[in-house]
């Protein structure tokens, strides 16, 4: 079954509460927080009040900066919103790009391979802690010394990983480790500091697809591939929906029509869509952003069943 994920951020709490009955009600698998400190809503204080009134959707950080949340922090606050959830936390962590959150916590953001190997060592950290095992770490990256979560341990025996990455070492170590390898199929970070080059071409994808291909050889169960979409837009013209993005990021409109990043068309052509993705890639999760829960709640059971 095809899943669908609604990342959203509480300007309020009453529209925030509605907006969580709501994804629950239309069959949304899980309601997720961007987490960028000073831009938006600390994502497990919002997940908590959303756990309060919702009882099945799952709840999670997407993504959480590994280079300025430190693993004890982070594990307590999963664990958290597992126990308040009653077992419907999930784990998501990538390594950062946003130069100005590392300057907020007094450091400079390291270069990529300084950032992949401290995103590893935060994701294996807090992987053990939310295990119950004792965690001593002594890098350059990362220093833990006897670092344990005694209290409070979370619901789930296991809580589920999600690795929001685009590097090549990352991509291969969520192949080898995560339960879901986030997808974005985005590069270099232009100088706002949020925005990127994008990799979303055929031979892009392949070649992304191919890293977590390796990563997972040998695995029972491969990990879930997740694509995350900036764009949905239910209508009859695709082409010309699809142009001023097309533009912007430097694809043709055939080919960005074809990524799993968007989803633009007609009902039929986004169920087309979906299943000719899981068919090709492999992809059989999408996280969507606010603004497309009522135009997919639509036909969500009919995309859920796309294959």
């Amino acid at each position: 079954m095809v899943t669908f994920t609604l990342q959203a951020s509480p300007a309020d709490a009453a529209s925030w509460t509605d907006l969580a009955r709501r994804a629950e009600r239309a069959g949304f698998d899980a309601l997720t927080c961007a987490d960028h400190p000073g831009a938006v809503a600390t994502p497990f204080v919002a997940l908590a009040a959303a756990a309060a009134v919702t009882s099945t959707i799952g709840l999670g950080s997407y993504v959480s900066n590994a280079g300025v949340r430190e693993p004890m922090l982070l594990a307590a606050d999963v664990a958290t919103l597992d126990l308040v959830s009653g077992g419907r936390a999930r784990l998501g962590i990538g390594a950062g790009h946003t130069p100005a959150e590392w300057r907020a916590v007094g450091r400079e953001r390291p270069d990529v391979a300084g950032r992949v190997r401290r995103c590893v060592a935060v994701a294996e950290a807090v992987r053990a802690l939310l295990d119950g095992d004792e965690v001593t770490v002594d890098t350059p990256e990362l220093v833990l010394h006897a670092a344990r979560l005694e209290k409070p341990r979370p619901v789930q025996r296991r809580i589920p990983l999600t690795m929001g990455a685009a590097n090549s070492r990352l991509l291969r170590w969520a192949g080898r480790n995560a339960d879901v390898v986030g997808l974005a199929g985005l590069g270099r970070t232009l100088p706002d500091g949020y925005a990127h080059d994008v990799r979303w071409r055929e031979t892009e994808i392949e070649a992304q697809l191919a890293q977590v291909a390796a990563g997972a050889e040998g695995r029972a169960e491969p990990p879930e591939l997740e694509a995350l979409v900036q764009q949905v837009v239910v209508t009859d013209d695709a082409e010309a929906a699809a142009a001023q993005t097309a533009e912007d990021t430097g694809l043709t409109v055939s080919e960005l029509l074809a990524t799993p990043f968007v989803l633009i068309g007609t009902e039929d052509e986004i169920v087309a869509a979906v299943a000719a993705h899981r068919k090709r890639w492999g992809v059989t999760r999408y996280v969507v952003r606010k603004d497309a829960l009522d135009p997919l709640g639509a036909f969500l059971p009919r995309l859920m069943a796309a294959a």
